[in-house]
């Protein structure tokens, strides 16, 4: 079981470039289920001539239901990310595959982004998904809302609801951008309470990337006592300067 999970593992959730564009990159991925390395929640990150394009989100449920449904998910956005001109265009295009390929009763949070040419600025779609963590320079700690929130992707057709509108921030050399499921933001201590991850995000001003995400893995844990309720994935965005300032690799 473990073999035949981590060659799926390599085909569904293939390893994320290191760098791309501006941009240093490393992603944390721990599944809920006993000896499995995937589960429902996804991520990408795609090097396009419109810019750096990044997607993580949640699938409606659990096990190889999920599984198949993270699939559908992550095929639409490799060839839709390349295609569409702007991000509102490739949401829209992810939501009409989802809505057509899944059953009425499958859905999808996410949380796209965009870092395109233009210094300076990263674009965001957020489809019912907990937004993402921006860790200044200056070690400020900053969670953006959309203006206006949407549904889940793949239930628009059904219900209709407001359409995302792109969001943008300040993303400049020295800054963090943290994309993450809630399996992060909603794990429990033994009082019940969240993981307190603004509070905690100094710990990715660790220089290598991917060791910060080590340390706010097993700080959840810690939280958590080791219980692991729902799938979880971190995936860190660093401009490049950060990081060669610090003398990560």
């Amino acid at each position: 079981m473990r073999s035949i999970a981590e060659v799926a593992q390599r085909v569904l959730l293939r390893p994320v470039p290191r760098t791309a564009g501006p941009l240093r990159i490393a992603v944390s991925y721990t599944s809920a289920v006993a000896d499995a390395r995937i589960g429902g929640d996804l991520y990408e990150v795609v090097a396009t001539p419109h810019g750096v394009r990044v997607i993580v989100g949640d699938v409606q449920g659990k096990g190889l239901a999920a599984v198949e449904s993270a699939a559908v998910v992550l095929g639409a956005f490799r060839e839709a990310a390349h295609d569409e001109p702007d991000l509102l265009a490739l949401g829209a295009r992810l939501d009409r595959s989802i809505s057509r390929d899944l059953n009425s009763e499958k859905f999808v949070t996410a949380v796209l982004a965009e870092v395109g040419p233009e210094e300076g600025r990263a674009v965001f779609l957020n489809y019912g998904h907990p937004p993402p963590l921006i860790l200044h320079r200056d070690g400020g700690v900053h969670f953006p809302q959309p203006p206006s929130y949407a549904l889940p992707l793949g239930l628009s057709g059904m219900h209709g609801g407001n359409n995302p509108q792109p969001f943008s921030v300040g993303f400049t050399p020295g800054e963090q951008i943290l994309l993450y499921t809630d399996g992060i933001s909603e794990a429990r201590d033994a009082d019940g309470s969240f993981y307190p991850l603004g509070d905690r995000a100094a710990l990715l001003r660790t220089a290598d990337a991917q060791n910060a995400l080590d340390l706010l893995r097993e700080d959840v844990a810690q939280h958590s006592d080791g219980l692991q309720h729902d799938d979880a994935a971190l995936l860190l965005l660093r401009y490049h300067a950060h990081t060669e300032a610090a003398g990560s690799p």
